[in-house]
This record gives structure tokens, sequence and C-alpha cells, in this order.
């Protein structure tokens, strides 16, 4: 029988199960479960993660060659199936004939060093009775994620707003519950957005309608801004509040690399002694932030700098499933990495 979001953490406490179904249309619960599943396995030695991303043209024998290959350095490994859903109307099951056999098939024998996890947001009520949802029934878990209504939703804020350290009151609750209108990431967002600006402790309508209110809005060039201008408290606020207001990850990362290799290509310069006039007008450096472009140049290391190049590689990969940690992270650490407080003599 499927668990619930909320009953999965106990689950993994006792131990991992060879494969984890996560199904639900709700993003939120559905993202948290499979970042729980995923920081399970890593503390349990399953160090290594690779992708596998469903569509028309997939290769279903690919799921049994990634269960079934050895690492090259004898490590456990997270197989990660996303399923994609369904068109609106479909009679054909999500997986297809060909991907629920082979599906049962990879667990039949299932591996001790080989966790499998299956992402399926668009399974519907008939699909959760198929063979190979039975298959992971079986011999895994399924968790099933349900948008919470009512006073569901209204205990769901509740827990939520006491995990950040407020006590909220009947009113408070209920308010939240009216501006978010269900949406369970609007409601991470706001929730994060009153830990930013109320300390802890208790919680009325009115403290959260005025923060609410006077939540300070940010966008990524204000970053870039802080990052450069190495004010590293503002750039810990502005990344706290460009995630909790779901800004795109992807955007976040444009504006703090085009930063990164224009320094990277600065430096490199003037360790090469070449004019960099050119370059600034290039790489359209105005006259008002000249003054700020050169403070960063002095003040960070051209290694430093390459380090960061590297690193936002790695975030642009985080950001699209192909390499591991977390992308906000990451974001966080180039931004960090801009802002550090190094010191050198200009050459």
């Amino acid at each position: 029988m499927p668990i619930a979001p909320a009953q999965l953490s106990q689950q993994l406490t006792k131990g991992l199960s060879p494969v984890y179904l996560i199904t639900g249309s709700e993003p939120l619960q559905l993202g948290e479960a499979a970042d729980s599943v995923r920081r399970a396995a890593r503390e349990r030695g399953f160090s290594e993660r690779e992708v596998l991303e469903t569509g028309p043209d997939f290769d279903w024998s690919s799921l049994a060659g990634a269960l079934g290959s050895l690492s090259l350095f004898a490590e456990r490994r997270l197989i990660e199936l996303r399923i994609a859903a369904t068109k609106a109307g479909s009679k054909s099951d999500a997986v297809g004939r060909e991907g629920s056999d082979a599906i049962r098939r990879c667990l039949e024998h299932p591996s001790a060093d080989v966790l499998l996890l299956i992402l399926a947001p668009g399974l519907d009520w008939k699909s959760l009775k198929t063979k190979w949802v039975q298959a992971v029934e079986q011999v895994g878990v399924v968790v099933q994620v349900r948008e919470p209504q009512g006073r569901q939703l209204v205990q769901w804020l509740d827990g939520r707003l006491r995990r950040a350290g407020f006590v909220p009151n009947a009113d408070a609750v209920a308010l939240l519950a009216e501006r978010v209108e269900g949406n369970l990431l609007a409601a991470d967002q706001e929730i994060t957005k009153l830990g930013l600006a109320l300390e802890p402790g208790p919680l009325d309508a009115e403290g959260l309608l005025s923060a609410v209110a006077d939540s300070a809005r940010y966008g990524v060039f204000d970053l870039a801004d802080a990052a450069l201008a190495g004010d590293r408290a503002r750039v810990e606020r502005v990344l706290e509040v460009l995630r909790a207001e779901g800004t795109a990850e992807p955007l976040v990362l444009w504006a703090l690399a085009r930063e990164v290799r224009k320094l990277a290509t600065l430096s490199f310069a003037r360790a090469k002694r070449q004019p960099l006039g050119p370059l600034l007008k290039a790489h359209q450096v105005w006259d008002s932030r000249r003054p700020m472009v050169m403070a960063a140049l002095d003040r960070l290391p051209l290694e430093h700098l390459w380090e960061l190049v590297i690193c936002c590689a790695d975030a642009d990969l985080a950001i699209k499933g192909r390499g591991g940690g977390d992308p906000w992270q990451l974001l966080g650490s180039i931004a960090e990495g801009l802002a550090a407080p190094f010191a050198r003599n200009p050459q």
C-alpha cells in the first residue's frame, strides 16, 4: 500500500529498500520526498548517481544496463528514473508495455549496491494498479503525494510554520492558507520570507501581513552587484530571498557566471600585461560600474576565478540533473566566492 510523504522519513530510518517510487501531482512534497531518499542514500554510501529520463525514443534496455553495470571504483550507486507524464486523455500507461516489462525484470533480482528511485509525477489511479507498480510495492516503497485540502492544509501550514520557529495562532494560519490558495510551493516561499523578516516566536495575522508587505524584493543583478562589491552579508540575504521567491536557478547562474567569466578574462589579460580598456568595452563594463569591477579584480586572484568558472560548470550540470550537489548550494558558493575577501597586488 502506498505511504504518504510524512511517513517516508520514519521508513528511511529503518533502512533502505531496493526501489522507491514517488508519484503525485504536488511538486513541493514530491521534490522533498525525492530529496529525502537521495540524502538517505548518500548517508549509506550510495555515492554515485545516474539519471535516466524517459521519452518517446527512450531505450528501456538502458535501465537494465545502468542497474547491471559495475562502477569503476566499486561504489554503491543510485539510479534515478524519471518517467515523463502522459498526455491528458491518453489511454496508454506512462511506461508502456516495454517499460513495464523492463522495470519488472530489473526488480526480480535487486542488488544491495544499487538503489532505484523512480519519479513519476503523472501517474493516475489506474496506473497505480499496473503490474510494474505492484512489482515495486512487493520489493520496495511507493510514496503517493496528495495535495492537502481543507483541514489537512491548515495542519500542514501550521506544522511548517512551527518547524520554521514560529508559534502561529489560528488567524495567522487561516490567513496564510487564504493567500497561497493550496499552492504548497507558494506557501513554502512565504514561510521562508517570514523567516527572513521576523524573529522566531509568536505569530498573529497582523504580524504575518506586515512581514509580507515589508519583505524585500531582489533581482539577480542585485546578487551580482553585492558579490562584486564584496558585501557578503547582502549576498547571503539576496540569495535567501531569491530562493524563497522561486527565482529560476538558470537565471541566477547566468548572472553570476557572466561576472565570473568577465573577471577571469580581465585578470588573465592583466597577468599578460595586456590593455584592459578594449576588454572592458567588449564586456560592456560602463564607466559607472568600472570602479566596482576593478576593485573585485584587485581583490580576487586569477586562480580563484578559474575555480569559480569550474564551479559554474558544476552548477549548470546540477541544475540540469546531470551532476551531484544541490543547485542552490552551488550558486551560493559561486556568489560567496565572488564576494570573498582575498587581496592581492594588481599586476
